[in-house]
């Protein structure tokens, strides 16, 4: 049953990353005051803000399908889903940590939940190996 539940909830963690490709191609707003990735630390001296907005949008949605196929593998008791789950945590992580603007008051708006639910995955599957079968 907690396999299930893990599962289900690795495919709806996938799905969140929807709502921030949602928010970098300007089709809703998450927050009134949220112009993430526009701002981006890593990127906004670099790059054009579409060109941001693109590279932001095509990260979230790779990093939504590596969840939802990892949660089926799960809830399929696939072999494969703990090495796709691994690297699309890791992957989500940085997605979000290179996009962020920088200021530490603002993280909550700009994936700094995602990073924290990206690290817990990441000690449950590797360091507790918890689903194992």
């Amino acid at each position: 049953m907690f396999t299930t539940i893990f599962g289900l909830f690795i495919i709806l963690h996938g799905l969140v990353h929807l709502l921030y490709f949602g928010q970098s191609r300007r089709i809703l707003l998450l927050h009134p005051d949220m112009d993430w990735p526009d701002d981006s630390w890593a990127f906004s001296r670099l790059l054009d803000y579409d060109v941001i907005g693109i590279l932001a949008s095509i990260s979230c949605v790779v990093a939504t399908i590596g969840f939802v196929a990892g949660g089926l593998g799960i809830l399929l008791r696939l072999e494969w889903w703990r090495p796709l789950v691994v690297g699309t945590a890791v992957f989500s992580a940085a997605l979000f940590i290179l996009f962020w603007d920088g200021e530490k008051r603002r993280m909550a708006n700009q994936g700094g939940v995602d990073v924290l639910i990206n690290i817990a995955i990441l000690l449950v599957v590797l360091v507790i190996q918890w689903p194992n079968f």
